[in-house]
């Protein structure tokens, strides 16, 4: 059984700058160069957001940085516990 530290969460980092494609792509490579362990990452331009899952912690200021080291803003981040949903899911 995991910890709650072990626990997969779903990240929310909210994002400003991102006006096309190559700008979503971009995040993703940025999330997936700072965290390694981030599964099914994935940026919208629209919403102005960036979604992945990651199980434990992670040190906020570092994705922060790497974020605003590409040109785009990281405003905030949030997260709440991940729960694989079934096939037959509602």
């Amino acid at each position: 059984m995991q910890t709650e530290s072990e626990q997969t969460k779903k990240y929310t980092v909210l994002i400003e700058g991102m006006t096309c494609g190559m700008c979503e792509a971009h995040i993703c490579d940025v999330i997936r160069n700072t965290l390694p362990a981030a599964k099914k990452v994935q940026a919208s331009r629209k919403h102005g957001t960036a979604i992945f899952l990651y199980s434990g912690d992670f040190d906020e200021t570092v994705l922060k940085n790497a974020v605003n080291a590409t040109g785009y803003t990281f405003v905030s981040v949030t997260s709440q516990p991940y729960q694989k949903r079934g096939l037959f899911h509602r």
